[in-house]
């Protein structure tokens, strides 16, 4: 809290004590403004130049008059001295040059009412947990629908729609011919699969590699090792010819995956593939692939309870290792010597 009005208030006293003619008749145009806020009355500069020569504490100078009875200092400034308990909002008053009292009404304090700070600190917290939960109203424009895009049309999905089943559900209408296929062969895919689909370099080979599955190095291709034609139709209708897809018609695609079968001895020359023929085509490795059941057979085993003791109902060393000194202390090993089975 400030101590100017205490400051003020002595330099009043000692102004009344040391000149009481001057403390009464001078005064210095105050600021009602100021004078409301330091509620006091200003004292003259000079007194107040008195004042400042004399430090707080020291006895007057030998020629100041002797001091005023208490009566007499408050007579003579009875506008100094405060009332006791009055606070910024009573009223105060200000002596001006050749007028006299005017009252000046302090601006009032306003005073809170229980409770007040905490109901206005409500919200805020409310926005703090809003923030921290993520709630709708932690960040602008939430829980606003945004009318972005449209509904696909028809002919837009259909044209996503494209993949085809085991079974021939999703085959698109239309047919082609094994020797129509050999011509679009021959100008979409020979330059990578050859022109009898054998492969050229290290492109793949669509044709051959019958009875291979089982070598260390075996031949993949549509008619060794594909379970389903619906694989082989979708597959060139979807992503050939390379660097120019989908750019085949059905008829056109219905044609290369015929010449595709012929070129695997799977069809006759004169073979129409369409949507009535293409359930009558059964791959030779169809029933090459099992179904994945690691989640019922293999998956419980792995995840059960760990054998830690007594796993076993015995236990017999049937070979043993004679590299170095890996069972250490053995006859039979030190007997063996450089001779002794190595064992992997």
């Amino acid at each position: 809290m400030s101590r100017f009005p205490e400051i003020a208030l002595s330099f009043a006293l000692a102004a009344a004590m040391l000149t009481p003619a001057a403390a009464q008749d001078t005064a210095i145009p105050v600021d009602p403004a100021e004078a409301a806020q330091a509620d006091v009355t200003v004292a003259p500069p000079e007194v107040a130049s008195d004042l400042a020569e004399t430090p707080a504490g020291d006895e007057p100078a030998p020629d100041a008059p002797a001091a005023a009875e208490p009566a007499e200092a408050v007579d003579a400034a009875p506008d100094v001295a405060p009332t006791p308990g009055a606070s910024a909002a009573s009223d105060t008053t200000v002596q001006q040059e050749g007028a006299g009292e005017i009252p000046v009404e302090a601006e009032p304090e306003t005073v809170a009412e229980p409770g007040a700070d905490q109901a206005d600190a409500e919200p805020a917290a409310e926005d703090g947990e809003a923030a921290e939960t993520g709630t709708a109203s932690a960040y602008p424009g939430a829980g606003m629908v945004h009318q972005l895009g449209r509904e696909a049309l028809p002919e837009e999905v259909a044209a996503w729609d494209t993949d085809v089943r085991p079974d021939g559900q999703g085959l698109p209408e239309g047919s082609g011919d094994v020797e129509t296929g050999e011509t679009l062969f021959a100008d979409y895919c020979a330059s990578c699969h050859g022109d009898f689909a054998e492969g050229v370099d290290n492109w793949p080979k669509l044709a051959g590699g019958m009875d291979t599955l089982d070598r260390e190095d075996p031949l993949k291709t549509v008619g060794s090792y594909w379970p389903y034609l619906s694989t082989a139709w979708d597959y060139v209708h979807r992503s050939m010819p390379f660097g120019s897809a989908q750019i085949l018609t059905p008829d056109e695609t219905y044609a290369m995956v015929a010449y595709i079968l012929y070129s695997n001895d799977l069809v006759d020359d004169d073979f129409v593939l369409n949507r009535e023929t293409f359930a009558e085509v059964e791959l030779p490795n169809v029933d090459g692939f099992i179904e994945d059941d690691r989640d019922t057979v293999e998956l419980p085993e792995f995840t059960k309870e760990a054998c830690m003791e007594n796993c076993k109902e015995t236990v017999e060393i049937t070979r043993r290792a004679t590299i170095l000194d890996v069972t250490p202390g053995s006859p039979d090993d030190a007997d063996a010597g450089d001779d002794a089975p190595m064992m992997d």
